[in-house]
């Protein structure tokens, strides 16, 4: 087969994959999380295996223990926090509409003036920004929830996801020991490399970045209900959750966390510190010690192609792109980085002067 013939065949394969992922996008959510599952417990598999464990007690001990603690999680904290949600959500216009008395009341008059110099008055302004961000927050929320059906609805949770974990992490090293044998064999030296270096990337975002989530998610769920946040558990959880998207999660959870513990305190001063203090001394604690040591710097993107791959995924495939737009966005990475080294070597990089020393 010619090169020409075998990129033919590789974008044609990419593209019937990326057609397959956007045209099944509503139902793939819980094999997705089975997948993801058992990629983040395959070590734990490996290291019950060393220790003498069949592979399939292995797997059926974990799968278990995850299913109980899920179970542990729904009757515990899911009620809760999906109850403070909705309070939450439904008291976005009241919000807002605080939020915009107050920046009108405090507003410089150098300000005022210049908005009336346009034709309008500060407060109706606002109040009309201040709409479409709580529409905006309301229609974000209602995605969040519209994407997440499949995988929060509890067949899909305590059925489907588990049952895909289960035979993935059981026959997980024999699926990888076939795919390895589908590799062309002219190439099969340099597709290992490529491999190596992706689940190398994929390891370090998604463990580490998955129990850096779970982390910070119990931290800022504790803080905020200590400190008296209203909906503190719903807001704490969803910001250490939303970590696992850059830039934007953390800014959305803090953004949201200092907004309503500024309308719930004001003008208490100590009790706002408090919600602050909560807010950087996590950011601190996952800048400073949990994402250097868990997840380090395997993604190698740089943020402008990060926030790039995070609309780009987000816009075609929605909240299900937004999960996968960090790992697709380093696999992609990686393939770059292997294509340019080879370009960099090649003949059409080279000149034709090279091409005939090599010759």
């Amino acid at each position: 087969m010619t090169s020409q013939r075998q990129i033919v065949f590789w974008v044609a394969t990419l593209a019937a994959t990326l057609f397959f992922f956007w045209y099944l996008q509503d139902i793939l959510l819980p094999f997705i999380a089975g997948f993801v599952l058992a990629y983040f417990l395959d070590p734990v598999a490996d290291r019950l295996e060393r220790a003498g464990l069949p592979r399939l007690a292995a797997s059926s001990v974990i799968i278990v223990s995850a299913v109980l603690i899920l179970v542990l999680a729904f009757v515990l904290v899911v009620p809760a926090m999906a109850n403070q949600a909705a309070i939450l959500v439904n008291e976005i216009p009241q919000l807002s509409a605080q939020l915009v008395q107050l920046a009108n009341e405090f507003a410089p008059q150098w300000l005022k003036d210049m908005v009336a110099n346009n034709g309008g008055d500060l407060q109706s302004t606002l109040a009309d920004y201040g709409g479409k961000i709580a529409v905006w927050l309301a229609g974000f929320a209602a995605t969040l929830w519209t994407g997440s059906k499949a995988l929060l609805n509890v067949v899909s949770l305590l059925l489907i996801t588990p049952v895909v974990a289960f035979y993935l992490l059981n026959d997980w090293d024999h699926l990888v020991a076939r795919i390895d044998y589908w590799l062309p064999r002219d190439h099969q030296f340099a597709l290992r490399m490529i491999a190596t270096d992706i689940d190398v990337a994929l390891a370090g975002y998604i463990r580490g970045q998955g129990t850096v989530c779970l982390i910070m998610a119990a931290f800022y769920a504790a803080g905020y209900t200590v400190v008296g946040l209203k909906s503190g558990l719903a807001i704490g959880l969803m910001t250490g959750l939303l970590a696992f998207i850059p830039f934007f999660g953390a800014v959305l959870g803090g953004a949201v966390a200092l907004i309503v513990g500024f309308l719930q305190f004001w003008p208490i001063e100590i009790s706002l510190l408090w919600v602050l203090g909560v807010l950087v001394i996590g950011q601190f604690i996952e800048g400073n010690f949990l994402s250097p040591r868990l997840v380090g710097h395997s993604i190698g993107l740089h943020p402008v192609f990060m926030m790039l791959a995070l609309l780009g995924f987000s816009y075609v495939f929605g909240f299900l792109g937004l999960l996968l737009a960090v790992p697709l966005a380093a696999t992609t990475g990686v393939l770059v980085r292997h294509g340019l080294t080879r370009y960099l070597t090649s003949g059409i990089y080279r000149g034709q002067a090279a091409m005939q020393d090599d010759g």
